[in-house]
């Protein structure tokens, strides 16, 4: 029996499916000038938006949510113009649709080309995170898809000020107001319609934590882009440079708690345990982590004078992605140990070695399966945007049709073209 909440989803998935040609028809110049007038309405209107989002701020403090979550929650002035300054960045890159993927010339003359066409809708499933909805939006018009954005009860006054603004522009430019919809209101329940929504909807994407993407992926009746948890981790091996293993440690660990690139589980190989753990952990300390620490790090950082809490880790810990001033740390005898810890603990989302071995960097580039590997960087890097993709969709972890962050070619699909001169199968 359909209630009004699976009328009202399904309502709205169908007009973004009838809006969508209106896009697909679009050329390169049209699009780019509607994401840059969408940029420019959403500084315009920052003021409104930093208000509606202050709503959700004190909901979000009478609940007591996280402070990493807070964080991702929050937008101000800078953060509104750092969105606005993402789909600029889309508005620069290569159209992706229409590209030609491969072609070629059969020996009976036969002509075929592989091109990128849009997906089509794309239905985005995310939690607290506004910056999420100018993302989507913005890349999904780029790469000639619509939108159907559910961005959860945590966020319902900011997202419905950014969309708002959004379809403000879009109606501006003569286009259909329901190539960007949102579906907020309809709670949890509008979650399992548009997973049902197969047919109008071609492509759910969960982002969230691991709780809502499990949700999707078991239960979806429409074609699912996994994008996993990031339990990620940094390995400090025995040749590494400290100095910069400080640095590196910090910046993925402090910089942004709250996202799914923020570094989780330290690894430090045992040959430089002792000198590097005190040096690695000060600046920790000071902003105020916890350390979940195996028995080695604790003896270490105890006999250090560390001024950090010190908790013992559990086999929990090993699995946990904290979005906090929390962070596992482990001392492993070997290369071979940090690998095996890796592979028995990390959700495949992105892992780093500091080193100076070249053997053992291209061993842990080699061995480790996850959507992003790297070797003498933060994994704070581990972005869309830092990829130079003009944002990002989600990171993909999973091995089918994308995988690591998701830029405008991993939300086309593609299509053959086939050409003949009255060409008959024998």
């Amino acid at each position: 029996m359909e209630t009004s909440v699976s009328t009202a989803v399904l309502s709205a998935a169908r007009a973004a499916k009838d809006a969508q040609p209106a896009l697909a028809r679009l050329h390169r110049a049209a699009k780019d000038r509607v994401l840059r007038a969408m940029a420019e309405a959403l500084v315009a209107q920052a003021e409104q938006i930093v208000a509606a989002n202050a709503r959700d701020l004190a909901a979000a403090d009478e609940a007591g949510i996280a402070p990493g979550l807070r964080d991702r929650l929050a937008l101000d002035a800078d953060r509104v113009a750092a969105i606005a300054e993402q789909l600029r960045d889309a508005a620069a890159l290569p159209d992706p649709v229409g590209e030609v993927i491969r072609g070629s010339v059969l020996d009976n003359g036969l002509e075929l080309r592989e091109v990128r066409v849009p997906m089509g809708v794309i239905g985005m499933v995310y939690e607290a995170r506004p910056n999420v909805t100018v993302d989507a939006a913005g890349l999904a018009l780029k790469a000639g898809s619509a939108v159907v954005l559910r961005g959860g009860s945590a966020a319902l006054h900011s997202n419905t000020a950014l969309i708002g603004v959004l379809r403000e522009v879009l109606a501006a430019h003569d286009l259909p107001e329901d190539l960007i919809i949102g579906i907020d209101a309809h709670g949890r329940e509008g979650v399992d319609v548009l997973m049902r929504a197969r047919g109008l909807v071609d492509v759910l994407i969960p982002r969230g934590g691991a709780g809502l993407i499990r949700r999707v992926v078991e239960h979806s009746l429409v074609p699912v882009i996994e994008t996993g948890t990031g339990k990620t981790h940094v390995l400090v091996d025995a040749s590494a440079d400290l100095d910069q293993a400080v640095e590196i440690v910090a910046n993925a660990k402090l910089q942004r708690i709250g996202v799914c690139n923020a570094l989780e589980t330290l690894l430090v190989h045992r040959d430089v345990a002792e000198q590097a753990l005190p040096r690695l952990t000060a600046p920790l300390a000071e902003a105020g982590v916890r350390l979940h620490a195996d028995e080695t790090a604790a003896g270490i950082l105890a006999a250090a004078g560390t001024t950090a809490e010190v908790v013992p880790a559990t086999e929990e810990d090993w699995d946990t992605e904290y979005l906090a001033l929390e962070l596992a740390i482990a001392v492993v005898d070997d290369l071979d140990q940090a690998l095996a810890h890796i592979r028995a603990h990390s959700t495949g989302h992105t892992e780093s070695i500091l080193t100076s071995d070249v053997r053992s960097q291209q061993r842990f580039l080699d061995e480790v399966d996850s959507a992003v590997v790297m070797a003498n960087a933060s994994t704070r890097f581990s972005d869309g945007g830092e990829f130079g993709f003009g944002a990002e969709i989600g990171i993909s972890t999973q091995k089918l049709h994308a995988r690591g962050p998701m830029g405008l070619q991993e939300i086309t699909a593609s299509k053959w073209l086939v050409v003949g001169q009255g060409h008959a199968r024998p």
